[in-house]
């Protein structure tokens, strides 16, 4: 509800008579029945992702993309999940590296304590992101198989990512940032991450992705979207390998989780072959294998 106005003198005057056209307006107008049940959820998780509530979208669409058998909105969580961990992957990931830089170059001591701090937190981060990937890659393969066609039915986010963090690139360059500039830098990587995850999953960049959007729900290829969450799968399992979180098992796990998916779109390409989606598979492969070894 907007603010109440100074000028209530001329509203005054207007009062009866806004108040009979509204009144009249209500008598033609029917009833606009409220969602219920998964509808409702789903609602939900889209104004959650509008304003940037990314947590409270996780939340509301966790038991919704579970649900067995597929029904309504489960697909549609699924796909606004994946772009919000993959978009939280690209974020904490972006933080990490800017804070291992800024440790190496940061002249005071105290700095480069605070910059390490920062990195582990990141990492951690990123890691919990790239397993959030893994459930909803589990979720498609215990379905049996991967639908043919997908839709990301989302707004376009109110704030908009910087497509430069600036206080980021302070810290890369071995520059003191405050707290303050800490807690706007995850705000601003967090966006950044999403609105690329966005470009990336309607398969062009961010200004494409918003006008797409803001045009209303996208259709998405399932072969495509398939070998969009493999290359998340792939980010996110790098965050476990030896120069990062240092956890072979779950590097393994999602890169076989990667394998996995992988399978499926190939087997969706024996019904409509692909020339260009099966190379970008083989290819796929060929790095989950090398991730693999280097776990």
């Amino acid at each position: 509800m907007s603010p109440l106005s100074d000028a209530r003198s001329t509203r005054r005057r207007f009062a009866i008579p806004v108040f009979l056209s509204f009144v009249f307006a209500l008598a033609c107008t029917p009833p606009v029945e409220r969602p219920k049940g998964p509808a409702a959820d789903y609602a939900d998780a889209k104004e959650m992702f509008k304003r940037g509530r990314l947590d409270r979208v996780i939340d509301v669409t966790e038991g919704l993309a579970e649900t067995k058998p597929p029904g309504k909105y489960v697909y549609e969580a699924r796909v606004l999940r994946a772009v919000v961990f993959s978009g939280q992957v690209k974020a904490f990931d972006e933080m990490a590296d800017s804070y291992q830089k800024g440790q190496k170059a940061v002249h005071q001591a105290e700095y480069a304590v605070t910059y390490r701090r920062q990195r582990q937190d990141s990492l951690q981060m990123a890691g919990n992101s790239a397993l959030g990937l893994g459930e909803i890659a589990q979720q498609f393969i215990a379905d049996g198989s991967f639908p043919k066609e997908l839709v990301l039915d989302v707004p376009w986010p109110e704030a908009e990512g910087p497509e430069v963090v600036e206080q980021l690139q302070r810290a890369r360059e071995g520059g003191r940032i405050s707290s303050e500039d800490q807690d706007a830098a995850a705000i601003d990587a967090s966006r950044k991450g999403i609105d690329n995850a966005l470009g990336e999953i309607v398969g062009g960049d961010r200004a494409k992705a918003r006008t797409a959007l803001v045009a209303g729900p996208v259709k998405l290829d399932g072969v495509d979207f398939a070998i969009f969450l493999d290359k998340q799968l792939l980010s996110g399992a790098k965050m476990f390998d030896q120069w990062h979180l240092q956890d072979p098992d779950k590097v393994k796990t999602l890169c076989t989780l990667a394998d996995n998916i992988a399978q499926q779109a190939l087997a969706l390409l024996k019904e409509s072959p692909n020339k260009d989606q099966q190379k970008e598979i083989k290819k796929l492969q060929e790095s989950i294998k090398k991730t693999m070894r280097t776990a």
